[in-house]
C-alpha cells in the first residue's frame, strides 16, 4: 500500500505508537484519581522510553563457572579458572564418577538456554557426560543415571533420564569434538548438539531449577565448559530465530475471514485520526474484501470512530510537525471544552511539547522564557506534573540534549504520546459515544492487549519458563520479514 502524504501514518511510527500503549497500563496511580482521559496519556508520557523491552533473559543470571563447592572433588580436578576439568583417579565402580554442576541453574526467563564442553582428551574410556540435573543430584554419579537428571554420554552416544539404563540416541563423542547442552522453554525439551548441528531433542519431565552438569569417569578425560564467555560452535541465535519462525508460522496457519482483517485494520486508522492511508487501503481493498457489513457482523461502531475525522487528522498532522501553536488555536475554535481547564493534563503535555520543539530547534532562550511561564505553574501543582517537568528541563543541560537520559523526549514517539491525547480527547466530546475508556484504545489495540494477556498467562502456567512477550519485538520482526 502506498501512501504519498507526508503526515499520514507510517509503519514505523504507528508500530512504536502501539506498542507503548500495550506496554503501558491506564491504572496508573495519577490517572486513576481522575475523570480527565488526558491522565492516562500523562502517565505514557512519564513513562518515557521505560516502555521499551528488557532484557532478553529477565534480569535472570546466568551460569558463568563451576561450582567447585558442590562436587565430586576427589576425582576430579577443577582449573583455577573454573572453566575445565580433569579426571585423576581410576575408575573402580558407578559411583566414583567426576561430576560438577554450574554455580547457577540454567535461567528460565527466555526461549532457549545452552552451554557448550569442548573435549580437550577422551581419556582412557571416554566415558564423558553432558546435561541437566537438579540441586539436590548425587554428586558421584553419572547425569542421566539418577532421579531428575539427564545426561548425554559420549562412550555409547546415549541419553539416560533417570535411571541406569540409557537409549539410543545420537553418535559418540571423543577428543576433539564440541558437544552442547540445552533447554527450548517453549517446546519445553532438551537438545543436544555435536560439531555444530543438533543431535536431538526429547520432553523436559523436570521440574525446578536445572543446574548444567558435565561429567568425566575415565583416568585423564579432560574438557573445557563454555558458558557464553566466549562465542559457541553451536549458532544458538540462528536456532532460536529459527524456532520463533517456527511459532510463527503455527499462527499464520489460522484462518481468519478477509472482512475481519480488513476492518480491524481500519478501525485502527479511522480511530487514529489516519484519513488518507485509510482512503488509499479502502482503495487498495475494494476489489478483494467482500461487502460485508462490520458493524453489524463484527461488532464495530464505526460511527463512533468516524466522528471528527478530518479536524482529528489535521491535529494529528500538525502536532507530528510540532507546530503546537497552530494545535492549540485549532483546538480552542474546533473544541474549546476540550482545553477550557488550563490545569488539564491535555494542556500540560501540549506545553511540554512545546517547550521541547523549542529546544528540538535550538531556541533555548526562548524555551527558557516558556518554561518559566507555562511550566513553572505545573511544577508547583502536582507531583504527577513534577517529573516530566523535570525532565523537560533537563533538556538545557546537554549540549547533545537526543544523547541524554532525557532524549526520549525529542523523540517521535513522544509528539505520538500527545497527538494522541488529543485524538481521544476530541473522541470524548462525541455525544453519541457510549464508552469513554473506547476513546483511549482502538480495536487493534484491544485484540492486542488479549493477546498479550494470554501469552503472560500461558507462560505463568508453564512455570513462568520461556521468553518473555515483548510486542514492540514482535511488531520490529513483522516488519524485518515484511
Amino acid at each position: 500500500m502506498n501512501n504519498n502524504s507526508n503526515n499520514d501514518c507510517s509503519s514505523n511510527s504507528n508500530s512504536n505508537s502501539t506498542s507503548s500503549h500495550l506496554n503501558s497500563h491506564s491504572t496508573a496511580s495519577c490517572a486513576s484519581d481522575r475523570g480527565d482521559l488526558g491522565w492516562h496519556f500523562l502517565e505514557l508520557a512519564r513513562l518515557g522510553s521505560a516502555s521499551a523491552p528488557g532484557p532478553a533473559d529477565g534480569g535472570e543470571e546466568s551460569p558463568t563457572e563451576l561450582n567447585t563447592i558442590n562436587s565430586s572433588g576427589g576425582f576430579l580436578v577443577v582449573s583455577t579458572d573454573k572453566l575445565s576439568v580433569k579426571y585423576t583417579s581410576v575408575n573402580l565402580h558407578g559411583h566414583d564418577v567426576g561430576v560438577v554442576q554450574a554455580n547457577r541453574p540454567a535461567p528460565v526467563r527466555r526461549l532457549a538456554y545452552y552451554f557448550e564442553i569442548y573435549v580437550k582428551d577422551a581419556g582412557a574410556k571416554g566415558q564423558i557426560g553432558i546435561g541437566f540435573t537438579s540441586e539436590n543430584f548425587k554428586m558421584r554419579r553419572q547425569p542421566g543415571w539418577e532421579p531428575n537428571s539427564c545426561g548425554y554420554h559420549g562412550d555409547d552416544g546415549f541419553l539416560y533420564r533417570g535411571q541406569g539404563k540409557g537409549e539410543a540416541f545420537g553418535p559418540t563423542y571423543t577428543s576433539g569434538d564440541v558437544v552442547g547442552a540445552g533447554i527450548n522453554y517453549a517446546t519445553q525439551e532438551f537438545f543436544f548438539t555435536k560439531n555444530k548441528a543438533v543431535v536431538g531433542t526429547v520432553y523436559k519431565d523436570m521440574k525446578g531449577p536445572l543446574f548444567p552438569t558435565i561429567s568425566v569417569h575415565s583416568l585423564n578425560e579432560e574438557i573445557d565448559v563454555n558458558f557464553g564467555q566466549k562465542p559457541f560452535a553451536f549458532d544458538i541465535k540462528a536456532y532460536e530465530a529459527q524456532e520463533r519462525m517456527r511459532q510463527q508460522s503455527t499462527i499464520e496457519k489460522i484462518s481468519l475471514p478477509p472482512n475481519i482483517s480488513y476492518g480491524i485494520v481500519r478501525s485502527y486508522l479511522l480511530h487514529y485520526g489516519y484519513e488518507d492511508t485509510l482512503s488509499s487501503f479502502d482503495m487498495a481493498s475494494k476489489s478483494t474484501i467482500p461487502p460485508i457489513s462490520l458493524d453489524q457482523e463484527n461488532g464495530f461502531d464505526e460511527q463512533e470512530i468516524l466522528y471528527a475525522l478530518n479536524q482529528r487528522k489535521t491535529l494529528r498532522q500538525l502536532i507530528r510537525n510540532g507546530e503546537i501553536n497552530a494545535a492549540f488555536s485549532k483546538l480552542r475554535d474546533w473544541y474549546p471544552q476540550v482545553v477550557q481547564d488550563e490545569k488539564s493534563a491535555i494542556c500540560f503535555l501540549l506545553h511540554c511539547q512545546k517547550f521541547i520543539e523549542l529546544v528540538r530547534v535550538g531556541d533555548l532562550e526562548e524555551a527558557i522564557k516558556y518554561g518559566r511561564v507555562e511550566l513553572q505553574r505545573f511544577f508547583e501543582m502536582d507531583g504527577c506534573f513534577k517529573d516530566l517537568v523535570q525532565d523537560c528541563v533537563s533538556l538545557l543541560a546537554y549540549e547533545h540534549p537526543k544523547e541524554s537520559f532525557v532524549g526520549y523526549l525529542l523523540e517521535e514517539s513522544q509528539r505520538e504520546v500527545v497527538a494522541d491525547t488529543v485524538n481521544a480527547m476530541i473522541l470524548a466530546t462525541n455525544p453519541s459515544a457510549k464508552d469513554f475508556q473506547g476513546c483511549l484504545h482502538s480495536y487493534l489495540e484491544r485484540l492486542l492487549r488479549q493477546l498479550t494477556a494470554c501469552c503472560l498467562e500461558r507462560r505463568s502456567l508453564n512455570g513462568d519458563q520461556g521468553e518473555a512477550f515483548h510486542l514492540h519485538r514482535v511488531l520490529h520482526n513483522s516488519n524485518m520479514r515484511c
